[in-house]
């Protein structure tokens, strides 16, 4: 069986991510909608080309995310969107923008208006795959393996049958915080899984956490922000009450919703507490891809120039990995960090099920998100 395997690196191995304009669109003004009412004027963040192409493949990723929750509501939930909407990016243009591409295809030519551009850009040719299946997962994990710097596990799983394309996204972060954990204030505590059930987990903690915070009464969830190096940031929603049932917050996930979000915090001073924990994620992604109505990527894609043959997707693979430890930049806050004075104190604890976003700051590009219910592992 001819197979096109793919692998895409799109991870930041060291949290440095960031998200550039592959497109432009004109700016215009806001149009009367069907009603004859003028339209809601666009926010001028995303009139940028950049932001608005940034927004465009933040709320692909959101969608992919609750496809993926709903599928496993008593699961935890990691996923590099990005990784996932750059690789299919690329293939629906038939244009290659990853790091390798491998091939199974001793009768099958990929055209050279296909490989040039992946030398020119990435520095690497395409490299042809045995068809055994147990040699060409080894292959696969040792590229992984060399991507990821052995942070990610080498695969369980075996190699498909009757593939005819397999897509492989790759992604990794592990950042820094603007302000550092002192790892001696680091302790087992109390993690609740629910109303029930509790386990002990390293807690990460600072009695004077200079963060952002908010309080949506509609989510019923308190909302933190706190600053990674390299213009990224982590956002926490935090139910007000012990539970797994986090649909509410997740249906309000839009790019739009979290640029609101990130203008309102507030920055304040409050006693933080935050699991420190290692995730990873490995599966498929084709069913919540074919949920989201990109049948056809599947059924009758155009991939003439890539190869002269007809070839299809039909299995689209996503392995993650995310790690957070006491790890910083500095000791103290950022200069210019003014916490607004509270006539009461305020605690933020991160000691049960939670949601957090990964952005690009300057952007607002998703980068990573997780639905974590238990922070002992995916």
């Amino acid at each position: 069986m001819q197979a096109l395997v793919l692998l895409l690196w799109t991870g930041a191995l060291l949290g440095h991510s960031s998200c550039q304009s592959v497109a432009s669109s004109p700016e215009s003004s806001a149009a009367p909608d069907s009603t004859g009412e003028p339209a809601e004027e666009e926010d001028p963040f995303f009139k940028v080309p950049v932001n608005k192409l940034a927004a465009s493949v933040s709320n692909f990723g959101y969608d992919l995310y609750r496809t993926r929750s709903s599928e496993s509501p008593a699961a935890n939930v990691l996923l590099s969107p990005l990784s996932v909407a750059t690789a299919l990016s690329a293939l629906s243009l038939g244009e290659w923008k990853g790091s390798w591409l491998c091939m199974d295809l001793p009768l099958l030519r990929v055209k050279s208006s296909f490989v040039a551009p992946l030398e020119k850009s990435y520095g690497t040719r395409p490299r042809i795959l045995t068809g055994n299946p147990r040699v060409d997962l080894q292959e696969i994990n040792n590229w992984v393996q060399a991507q990821m710097k052995g942070r990610i596990a080498r695969s369980t799983r075996e190699m498909p049958s009757d593939i005819s394309v397999l897509l492989l996204g790759v992604a990794y972060f592990k950042g820094q915080w603007v302000t550092k954990f002192d790892p001696r204030k680091t302790s087992l505590q109390d993690f609740h899984l629910d109303e029930e059930r509790t386990v002990r987990v390293p807690m990460m903690s600072d009695p004077k956490a200079i963060l952002r915070y908010g309080l949506d009464s509609d989510l019923n969830c308190k909302i933190a922000q706190l600053p990674l190096t390299g213009s990224t940031s982590i956002i926490f929603f935090l139910p007000l009450t012990v539970t797994q049932n986090l649909t509410m917050i997740e249906e309000s996930l839009t790019s739009e919703f979290i640029h609101d979000i990130d203008r309102e915090l507030k920055t304040i001073q409050a006693v933080l507490t935050i699991p420190k924990m290692k995730l990873s994620y490995e599966g498929e992604v084709t069913k919540s891809l074919k949920d989201m109505k990109l049948q056809s990527l599947f059924e009758s894609p155009d991939f003439s120039k890539i190869t002269g043959k007809p070839v299809k997707l039909t299995q689209v693979e996503h392995r993650a990995g995310f790690e957070w430890t006491e790890e910083g930049a500095g000791t103290s806050p950022s200069p210019g960090l003014q916490p607004v004075r509270l006539t009461f104190p305020l605690d933020y604890h991160l000691n049960r099920p939670f949601i957090f976003v990964l952005r690009d700051t300057d952007t607002g590009a998703l980068l990573f998100i997780g639905k974590i219910l238990d922070p002992r592992g995916t």
